[in-house]
């Protein structure tokens, strides 16, 4: 159940001796239409990868066969050799396809600042275009992975057609997008158009609140490709929740797998005077060092959940804030509620629910807690 399910897709993944420990480091996902519509979501910081600066304007026209993935070097900031491989890598895998380079989607990720080597890059970009199959899409989410503990796949099925997807991603977890590269392929008969509808509809309640800790990449991805293989022509409606079911799949994935995290946080902002407001509280909350660390020590410190909610501008009456932690409403009219001691924190999951009183509006947010693991594998990544 991945990318490979939907009809008219194919897909690769082997090793091109990026990655030291001989891992799988390049995958091909290749559109064999009849369609070849696609739409894409990219990260919004201003400092981008060359792969992003390539796939940006590629996809302009609304089209795309095929995406070439290597883990092991982001390809980021590495000079004009950095784009020229970039270039390199489309036109390879455009040549081993019978396709123009304009026709694939490039991305990459791994270390910032590192040149990958040219001649294993291109080698692999080949030879995954030559093992292409149609049961090809479990090896080519492996070969995305970096510090991701497994690979990550997901599937929903519509009324007579399927969109399937793989993604990668464990840390650097920010909202637009954030450190994740994600792959969704569907064999509905949709346009362009009505796929860059779909995708953004669904990166917006998914992807785009998934907040592990703030930070943000310069390679985030997400692209969506249809073969129109089914024949169908989908409910617009139930195609946007068959992609969406699908991201909010992989964005769940993303979080259980993020690095050294202990537990799972999901943040509800209720009675918000917009969800502009909701999405502020949630994102501050879940932005808290002192209150992720509390999370990590077990401790139902909700002091610092109100601390949190003060540094906004959203509606609410700081004497009038209610706070719960999993179901135990320790905070009530800004100050103590039920015992903390009633909070049980020791399942990995955790739920933060946030009454603003100020309207009707909500959001979600989820995040991790902070944990000497998450540190110490970011201390040591680039070793």
């Amino acid at each position: 159940m991945t990318v490979t399910t939907p009809q008219g897709f194919r897909a690769a993944g082997v090793a091109a001796g990026l990655k030291s420990t001989g891992a799988p480091d390049m995958a091909v996902i290749v559109n064999d239409g009849p369609l070849d519509a696609a739409a894409a979501v990219f990260t919004s910081n201003r400092c981008k990868a060359n792969p992003v600066l390539w796939s940006e304007q590629a996809i302009r026209g609304g089209t795309a066969r095929a995406v070439v993935v290597n883990s092991g070097g982001a390809n980021c900031y590495t000079g004009p050799d950095g784009f020229a491989i970039t270039h390199a890598t489309a036109e390879t895998v455009a040549t081993e396809l019978g396709v123009g380079a304009v026709d694939v989607q490039v991305c990459s990720t791994g270390l910032i600042g590192m040149l990958n080597d040219r001649d294993h890059v291109l080698a692999g970009a080949a030879e995954a275009a030559r093992k292409l199959g149609t049961d090809g899409g479990a090896a080519a989410a492996r070969a995305i992975m970096t510090t991701d503990s497994h690979p990550k796949n997901a599937v929903a099925t519509g009324t007579g057609y399927t969109v399937g997807g793989i993604a990668k991603g464990a840390g650097m977890l920010a909202p637009q997008l954030a450190t994740m590269l994600v792959f969704l392929t569907t064999d509905a008969e949709v346009t362009a158009a009505e796929l860059d509808r779909a995708l953004r509809s669904a990166t917006a309640p998914t992807f785009d609140r998934l907040d592990s800790d703030g930070c943000q990449s310069t390679n985030d991805t997400v692209l969506l490709m249809a073969s129109g293989a089914s024949g169908v022509r989908p409910d617009p409606v139930e195609f946007a929740e068959a992609v969406r079911a699908v991201c909010h799949d992989l964005a769940m994935q993303l979080l259980g797998d993020a690095e050294g995290a202990d537990h799972e946080i999901t943040i509800d902002v209720r009675n918000a005077a917009s969800e502009a407001d909701a999405l502020e509280v949630g994102r501050s909350v879940a932005r808290s060092n002192l209150f992720k660390c509390a999370v990590f020590g077990n401790d139902p410190n909700w002091g610092r959940v109100l601390a949190s909610i003060g540094t906004t501008a959203a509606a609410f009456d700081p004497a009038d804030l209610d706070v719960a932690l999993n179901g135990v409403w320790v905070c009530t009219s800004s100050g103590p509620g039920e015992p903390p001691d009633k909070v049980d924190m020791g399942e990995r999951q955790v739920t933060v629910e946030i009454d603003l009183k100020a309207g009707t509006e909500s959001a979600t947010i989820w995040t991790n807690d902070l944990t000497h693991a998450y540190v110490h594998e970011n201390s040591a990544y680039s070793s």
